[in-house]
Order: structure tokens, then C-alpha cells, then sequence
């Protein structure tokens, strides 16, 4: 039994101080590589909201879905760090950009129209356009291109799947599957038929999403692109083409500044509220419960620590309200040690011996740490999943991880030191 305490001190010690290896940011232990991710409110930066024309959309929810992939991609392609995009009102888009330095750059990337296009190749001799994004050094793709009148609007399906080169499953690759409607077949029938032997460029928001090899003409309107290196690929690609057939327009209809200073001033004093909570609540379980306060205060620290860590390396991104739910945390990761100590003083009232007083305190004292802790978990996965904010769902997120870490610290930790003390020598010091 002792020997099982010693080796989960020991691995309760370790995993601290790779914690605090992860906290610290100068530390050996990847302390300058796995930073922070602070949320608009703390670092500062921009908050726009679009609003999408859904009017003669067939399913708004896809539609919005795929506007929102849109942007996140636009948005992955400006570097910025940790950026949130929320629905909100069935037609609206807010994007949150911390630290984002060149707005107007920011919303001409974001807001610019986009469009599945097919296009042919071409020469500049024939008017076609050598565009620079488009082109592969490694001679891939045609330098010039040239648009034609096959759009998304004309594509009715892409899916990924797989096809026989035998007729035999074993031996199938993964393809794309794609289907064209009765505007788009005859169309499509014309560029297979003018560019046999030649490749036809899908471009997706100035991007080529492919460019298959034309092998035949083309005529009932369903094609099936190879190349894929496998499944996942293939579902990329469909999804890719998917997300172009039916553009959504949005119009940017909100937007708000929020300062670096102001950032800055609310995360110090929101350093310094969580720095007097800790500090009033060690004093409080001095205070209260002496001796075996001092190891619950032990415990809070190495939940603080633990808590910050996993914070950084999940990664979370902390807002104000994140780090509201943090702070409320500290006070219920020490809740489960005041229910535990208490229930330790009812035993030894009861004329039990130390050890035994303190195996039955926490284990009596479980069914009300374990059921307090449940039902907190438990709302914070409905808000988590249901808010329609970013702020709410960084409250519900880091609650809820903090619940999880002050479990490991009230029950584990708080447990394990309090044993190793009453079976040594120094089982006299303690008090509760």
C-alpha cells in the first residue's frame, strides 16, 4: 500500500514539473515554442460580422457551413493566430482576428467574391491570362488559362468514392465522382470534346482545387477525377467542389477595434484577480483546516499549474471569459477538499484512528465530490455546444477543464500526500 503511495507522489511529482517545463516561457522544456493562444479580448485585433444573402439557397445550413470554410481558409492563408468564426442568427458570420495589424488588407481577402470556374488551357496569343496563382514552377499546370462559361452553378454533385481499375475492389483507387446538371452537361460536353488530350483547370476562390487530364468527349454530364493519393484526399477534393456550387454572397455589415492596451490592461487585472483569489483561499484553509489546509493549498498550486499547461497545450484560446472560468474554477478545485476534510473531522469525532479516519473521510466524501463536479461538467458541455458565442464557449471550455484538473489535484494528490504523512513520523502535525 505504501509503496503504491510513493510511486503516484512520484508520478504526480513528474508530471508537475513537466507542467511547469510547458508554464514557464523560458524554459528548456518547449517554454518558448508552445505559447499562449490569447483571444480578441486580451491581444486585441478585429471583429467583423458578415451576413450572408441566403434567399435562394435550398439549404441555408450547408450553404452557411460552406461560407464559413470559405473564410476560414482566406483567413488560415493571413497567418492569423488562433482566429474564431461563430454563426450566428442563421445568416450571419462573426469572425474574430486577434493581433491582426492591416485591416483593410484583412477584409479584401476575406469579402472578396468567390466562384467554382472551370477553365481550358490557353495561350497568350489566344487572350489567355498568365496568372501567377495558378502557376506551378514544377510546370504541373499550363501558364495560361482561360475561363469558360462552366461554373459551379452548373456542377450538381461531387462525391468521393472509389473505383475499380479491373472491376475488382482490391485493386480500387480512390476517385472523385462528379455530376452535372442539364445547364452544365451540354457545356461541359463542348470543353471535353475542344480539349482532348489536354487538362481543364477547376479553380476554386482563385485557387486550382484540380486539373484533370481530358481522356474523352463527355456527354451524359458525369465525370470522375483520379489522382487522389487515397480516401481522405478524395474527400477534400469533393468537399473542395462542393463548397463552390452554390456561391453565397455576404456582405460585410459590422465591424469593431479592439485595442492592444485594452487587451493588455484587462489580462493583468485579470492576473492579479486570480493571484488575491488564490492568495485569500490559502489563507482561508490555514486559517481553517492548519495542517492539512497547507496540503490543499499544495494541491491548488499544482492544479493551477497543471491547468495552465494543458490551457497551452490543447491549445486553448483565453478571453476574458476563459479566464473568468478559470478563476471560478481555483474555487471549485478546492470545494472537493473542504467536503473531504469535513467528512475526515466527522470520523475522527467518531473515535476512529488517523488512517482509518482519513481512508473513509474520502471515500465518503466521493459521492458528493463526484456528483458537485458531474453536474458542473455537465453544463458546461451544454454551453459549450450550444452557445452561439466564442466568449461563452471559452467559459464553458476552461471550466471544464479546470474541473477535470482539481478532481486529479483534491482526490489523487490531496490523498496520496495526506497518507504518506500519517504513516510516517510526522503524523502528528496533522490537523483538520
Amino acid at each position: 500500500m505504501r509503496r503504491n503511495l510513493w510511486i503516484l507522489f512520484a508520478g504526480s511529482i513528474v508530471l508537475i514539473v513537466l507542467a511547469i517545463g510547458v508554464d514557464l516561457p523560458k524554459s528548456p522544456l518547449l517554454g518558448e515554442k508552445i505559447k499562449a493562444q490569447l483571444g480578441l479580448d486580451l491581444v486585441g485585433g478585429t471583429e467583423l460580422v458578415y451576413e450572408a444573402d441566403l434567399g435562394g439557397s435550398q439549404d441555408k445550413v450547408k450553404d452557411l457551413n460552406n461560407l464559413v470554410s470559405v473564410f476560414r481558409r482566406r483567413i488560415d492563408e493571413l497567418g492569423v493566430s488562433e482566429p474564431s468564426l461563430q454563426t450566428q442568427g442563421g445568416s450571419n458570420v462573426i469572425i474574430e482576428l486577434p493581433g491582426i495589424k492591416n485591416i483593410n488588407e484583412a477584409i479584401g481577402k476575406i469579402g472578396a467574391t468567390y466562384e467554382l470556374v472551370f477553365m481550358e488551357e490557353s495561350t497568350a496569343e489566344e487572350g489567355g491570362g498568365q496568372l501567377a496563382d495558378y502557376y506551378d514552377p514544377a510546370y504541373t499546370y499550363p501558364r495560361y488559362w482561360k475561363a469558360t462559361d462552366l461554373t459551379g452553378r452548373d456542377l450538381a454533385k461531387a462525391e468521393a468514392t472509389f473505383q475499380g481499375q479491373d472491376g475488382t475492389s482490391i485493386q480500387s483507387e480512390p476517385v472523385v465522382s462528379i455530376s452535372f446538371s442539364n445547364s452544365g452537361r451540354e457545356k461541359f460536353r463542348e470543353i471535353t470534346k475542344k480539349n482532348l488530350n489536354k487538362q481543364v483547370a477547376i479553380i476554386l476562390d482563385n485557387k486550382i482545387v484540380s486539373a484533370p487530364n481530358v481522356q474523352t468527349e463527355i456527354t451524359d454530364g458525369n465525370a470522375v477525377i483520379t489522382g487522389s493519393k487515397d480516401i481522405k484526399e478524395a474527400q477534400q477534393l469533393a468537399k473542395r467542389l462542393d463548397e463552390g456550387m452554390l456561391p453565397v454572397p455576404a456582405k460585410l455589415v459590422g465591424e469593431r477595434n479592439i485595442g492592444a492596451t485594452l487587451g493588455q490592461d484587462s489580462l493583468k487585472k485579470s492576473i492579479v484577480a486570480g493571484a488575491i483569489s488564490l492568495l485569500l483561499i490559502g489563507v482561508f484553509m490555514l486559517a481553517y483546516y492548519k495542517t492539512s489546509g497547507l496540503i490543499a493549498i499544495v494541491a491548488l498550486v499544482s492544479y493551477a499549474v497543471l491547468t495552465l499547461a494543458i490551457y497551452k497545450l490543447v491549445p486553448v484560446t483565453l478571453t476574458l471569459a476563459g479566464v473568468a472560468g478559470f478563476i471560478l474554477s481555483i474555487g471549485m478545485a478546492i470545494d472537493a477538499n473542504i467536503l473531504i476534510f469535513e467528512r475526515m473531522k466527522e470520523e475522527l469525532k467518531a473515535g476512529k484512528v488517523l488512517n482509518l479516519a482519513i481512508t473513509d473521510g474520502f471515500k465518503r466524501a466521493w459521492s458528493s465530490v463526484r456528483d458537485s463536479n458531474f453536474s458542473s461538467l455537465l453544463t458546461c458541455l451544454v454551453l459549450y455546444y450550444t452557445a452561439g458565442t466564442g466568449p461563452v464557449r471559452g467559459f464553458a471550455l476552461t471550466l471544464g477543464l479546470g474541473i477535470l484538473v482539481s478532481m486529479f489535484t483534491a482526490i489523487t494528490l490531496t490523498r496520496t500526500l495526506i497518507h504518506l504523512i500519517a504513516g510516517s513520523r510526522l503524523k502528528g502535525v496533522i490537523r483538520v
